[in-house]
């Protein structure tokens, strides 16, 4: 593990730099604690896909608070996941490094095809390793407290938030949104709606900590699968007119609504508190929306992500585009759209900047975020990702490179590239009429698949062409 004195150059820069930039803009007139570092509220949604939020479009799913909270902040149309599914994007959010640099490229514990074309690599570890500096243990340089409440899943009992840095946890676990289980056990009964409980934990985290600087993790499990909601709000939306030609499910609309009635709640108690001016609130999600429930119940439609193509499990931008919202009062651009491209990676720098933490032990891949908030630009070549994990596409590979994107299918070479300000629907491959281009994106992926170390499947021994889909699984938790 390479010490602070071994930090990318660059990187410290940035930290530094936006460090002081961070804590000047701190002094806004109007904050009502400037004599301390502003609270982090950090809210993940789960599978919550990028058309899904009133402020991105749609019109059949209510997120008064969500809108509210754009209209306040600044709304990104260009934010990723690291990755298209969960452990890996959370992985790179705790870690500030891309999923293969960690080591976790796919869900904790994984699945794989035992005889389809290409062997996988499986997760370096299952879990996000101890060595490595998560956000919580770099804020609490700066005095921080931080709480996690809800979804981890980056490892076991021994790699929970309280062994990562976390003062106060609730994990939870299980499947499902009722009647949940959780570490340390907090006897839920049926009657109990899992991201109701968790923002219970929440508002209760940060009242008990309003005279210190805290950060709160909020991660929902919600929307993911199973689809359930309470009754009241389904009905609600069964009696909601959808615009046509969009999927207008009325269950996962009213999973939707409970996440925007927390994101609420949370925006609420700062204000009770006075501690709004004197916070910084994000709100994400962990990957791209799903198309089909596969919960063992039927292949019900449950969202759409047009003019996006592609879901969760896919590198199409369906699959990692998501949608991105930061509040930071006196900092900030309010009621405004960034279209720079940003990730998952850049929220560690960004903490580090607002707080004026020490840097972590390992390097960070992100950039900080804070002069974006403003109208100014962050320095960036382009954004990777590695997903050598069968899903619902083939292995591959991709970079975003100002408007051009290209992915890169393992199991044969071939390559996709799309201009994505004039296709962001990714229907047109130009990577026959543009070959050059092509070429030379698809060598910088490589080069930087070498500098982070990414693991690369193999030439499987045991492909079977006539049983090439079926799938395995990993002894584990489920993903």
């Amino acid at each position: 593990m390479r010490t602070t004195s071994e930090l990318s150059r660059r990187s410290l820069l940035q930290i530094a730099g936006a460090g002081a930039l961070g804590m000047a803009l701190g002094t806004h007139a109007g904050a009502q604690n400037t004599s301390r570092p502003p609270n982090i509220v950090f809210i993940l949604a789960d599978d919550l896909g990028w058309a899904d939020l009133g402020c991105y479009g749609n019109t059949y799913h209510e997120t008064l608070n969500l809108d509210r909270l754009a209209a306040q902040g600044v709304r990104f149309t260009d934010a990723y996941a690291a990755c298209p599914v969960c452990s890996p994007t959370r992985a790179s959010i705790m870690s500030g490094q891309y999923p293969a640099h960690v080591g976790v490229t796919d869900f904790i514990s994984g699945h794989w095809r035992p005889y389809a074309r290409l062997r996988v690599p499986r997760n370096r570890t299952q879990y996000l390793p101890l060595e490595i500096d998560t956000v919580a243990e770099a804020l609490e340089s700066a005095g921080y407290i931080s709480g996690h409440f809800g979804k981890w899943h980056l490892g076991g009992r021994a790699y929970f938030p309280d062994q990562q840095g976390f003062n106060d946890m609730v994990v939870s676990e299980g499947w499902g949104h009722f009647g949940n289980k959780s570490t340390p056990d907090q006897k839920w009964d049926e009657q109990n709606y899992l991201s109701e409980v968790l923002t219970d934990k929440a508002v209760g985290f940060m009242e008990k900590n309003k005279e210190k600087p805290f950060f709160l993790n909020l991660c929902h499990f919600a929307v993911h699968i199973p689809l359930e909601a309470r009754e009241e709000l389904i009905e609600k939306y069964k009696t909601k007119q959808g615009p046509e030609g969009r999927i207008n499910n009325p269950i996962y609309a009213a999973m939707v609504e409970h996440v925007d009635q927390s994101v609420g709640r949370v925006l609420d108690k700062l204000d009770e508190l006075g501690l709004t001016d004197n916070t910084l609130v994000v709100f994400f999600s962990d990957n791209g929306g799903l198309h089909i429930r596969f919960d063992g119940v039927g292949e019900e439609y449950v969202s759409t992500q047009k003019p996006l193509r592609g879901e969760k499990g896919t590198l199409y931008e369906g699959g990692i585009r998501v949608p991105l919202i930061m509040r930071w009062p006196g900092n900030m651009n309010g009621g405004t759209t960034c279209t720079t491209p940003v990730t998952s990676l850049d929220f560690f720098p960004t903490f580090l900047a607002a707080s004026g933490s020490k840097p972590p032990t390992q390097s960070l891949d992100g950039v900080n975020l804070s002069p974006l908030l403003s109208g100014g630009a962050v320095d960036r070549d382009a954004v990777y990702w590695h997903y050598p994990h069968y899903h619902h596409c083939a292995p591959s590979g991709a970079i975003r490179k100002g408007d051009w994107k290209l992915i890169e299918y393992y199991e044969d070479g071939r390559l996709e590239l799309f201009n994505l300000t004039r296709d962001p629907g990714e229907h047109h491959d130009l990577a026959s009429i543009f070959p050059d281009r092509a070429t030379a994106l698809r060598d910088q992926l490589a080069a930087w698949r070498s500098t982070v170390n990414a693991a690369m499947p193999t030439r499987n021994p045991d492909f079977d062409p006539a049983r090439q889909y079926e799938w395995g699984k990993y002894e584990g938790p489920e993903g």
